[in-house]
């Protein structure tokens, strides 16, 4: 759905992409902003289990360098990267039965150790720096915010205003939770994964096209029983499938080469991996963004002699995968978006601590 509704940005859904039909992105909200104009005070309502640290960045930003007054609602849940959102608001308001979750951020790492250690220095740096966002909005000391992220804290709204993480309560009730698998968080509350459960909110679902899809949180509302299905159309043929599969899979393996090759991949290998395997960026964008970024010392040479391919290792890996999906029986690119399916089993796997 739009972002921009009524006059007020309404982030619902998965930030940074639009899992179960419900999402939004950092673009989503600079288009809505510039539409309402940079010195119109807004409204902006939450209700996101999170998604990429990176874009709620990018959003927190984004609603930071407005000019206008930015009042943040959490109209049932703002969580991981939305609550970080949240913090963008002079005015923080959680709704009667609305949560707020922070916790530390994850990602997934392919390569060697070198690799693997580039990947825990980035995060690192990334749980400090969203620390410190916390820390200014609710006035709490950085360490201490920085510990409850590892411990991963859930926030009824009179908790977070106590905390600072909001200014007030609302006596409004809540609105339905966003659909999401809430069973990935480690401390999820028992209601929330019952409901996702309820609701088939499930990223095994999303990495498993042909069985029934997850219902959106509107398409309850609309009709409780519609449900989608993503088995191949009527009238499609094995070899049609066939090709479409080899197409998506030569097309995957391009973008990943692509990244991970390029010389500003070079001292970036943490972060070229990152970009690759666990987000949906272009390799142009993925390419820009790391020669933006600083190199990390004594990187492992992904080109070294001797070393597997990256992009057909993980095409290797991704096909050996228990249960791994396979791609969409329609052409690629048909809805503009790439396959999921790699994205949603790294999403599962990260994100579940324990």
């Amino acid at each position: 759905m739009p972002v921009l509704q009524d006059g007020e940005l309404v982030l619902y859904g998965f930030v940074g992409d639009n899992f179960w039909d419900e999402g939004f992105t950092a673009q989503d909200v600079l288009s809505a902003l510039a539409e309402v104009g940079r010195d119109t005070d807004i409204t902006v309502r939450i209700n996101s289990a999170g998604g990429y640290a990176y874009e709620g960045i990018a959003i927190y930003n984004a609603l930071s360098g407005h000019r206008g007054k930015v009042s943040v609602v959490v109209d049932a849940f703002a969580g991981s990267a939305a609550s970080l959102i949240a913090m963008a608001g002079s005015e923080r308001i959680m709704r009667a039965g609305s949560l707020m979750m922070i916790h530390d951020p994850a990602s997934v790492t392919y390569g060697n150790a070198d690799d693997h250690e580039s990947t825990r220095a980035m995060l690192d740096k990334l749980g400090d720096l969203m620390a410190d966002i916390y820390a200014e909005a609710s006035g709490e000391d950085a360490a201490t915010v920085r510990d409850d992220m590892r411990a991963e804290i859930w926030l009824t709204g009179e908790e977070a205003v106590e905390r600072g993480f909001a200014t007030a309560t609302e006596k409004a009730k809540a609105v339905a939770f966003s659909a999401f698998d809430y069973s990935v968080y480690a401390n999820a509350p028992d209601r929330l994964k019952r409901m996702a459960q309820r609701n088939s909110w499930s990223f095994d679902h999303a990495a498993n096209p042909a069985r029934p899809a997850v219902r959106s949180t509107r398409q309850q509302e609309i009709h409780e029983e519609d449900t989608m299905t993503g088995k191949p159309q009527a009238g499609q043929q094995p070899a049609d499938i066939d090709a479409a599969r080899a197409e998506a899979g030569n097309a995957a393996k391009a973008r990943i080469k692509a990244i991970v090759t390029s010389p500003e991949a070079s001292g970036r290998e943490g972060l070229a991996n990152y970009f690759a395997y666990d987000t949906e960026l272009s390799a142009e964008d993925a390419i820009k963004a790391m020669a933006a970024a600083p190199k990390a010392e004594a990187a492992a040479d992904a080109g070294e002699e001797g070393n597997p391919d990256p992009a057909d290792a993980y095409e290797q890996k991704r096909m050996r995968a228990a249960g791994q999906a396979q791609p969409q029986a329609r052409k690629p690119g048909a809805d503009g978006k790439p396959n999921r399916a790699a994205l949603a089993s790294a999403v599962e796997r990260t994100n579940k601590r324990r």
